[in-house]
């Protein structure tokens, strides 16, 4: 069982694996071993995740997510196949956490009196700057 939060656990028959080797430099052992990790879940159908979790995490832009809402991790950073596990699921728990806490929507601010000043101030300091270089004679 991955534990992704104290309140959100997604049971092992969730996710799916898949051992394939990994690519880069490695030697010997990188063309026999098969290290990296693929790991799926399913987002759009998970019954372990509430709704306004699932919501949120299927509304992100994130690469990983497929367009079907499974969630894809290519972990192959490590040299054992463990130790990639551990690391594909950490990552599934952080992308997990990330959907947990919705955000805090911005409130509008209007500029007040003093920084309008200063902007137009600025604006027509530098519009005379701009203007006294086009009035120069050259003759």
């Amino acid at each position: 069982m991955s534990e992704s939060s104290p309140s959100i656990a997604i049971p092992e028959s969730e996710l799916v694996e898949r051992f394939v080797r990994a690519t880069g430099p490695g030697g010997q052992n990188v063309n026999k071993v098969a290290t990296a990790v693929e790991l799926r879940f399913d987002v759009a159908q998970s019954p372990s995740l509430p709704e306004p979790v699932r919501a949120r995490l299927l509304a992100k832009r994130d690469r990983r997510l497929t367009d079907d809402g499974v969630f894809v991790i290519n972990a192959q950073r490590f040299r054992t196949q463990d130790r990639n596990r551990q690391d594909a699921r950490e990552r599934l728990a952080a992308f997990i956490d990330s959907g947990l806490h919705a955000p805090v929507p911005r409130i509008a601010t209007k500029p007040t009196r003093a920084s309008k000043r200063r902007r137009l101030d600025a604006k027509r300091e530098r519009g005379s700057i701009k203007q006294s270089r086009t009035r120069k004679d050259w003759d």
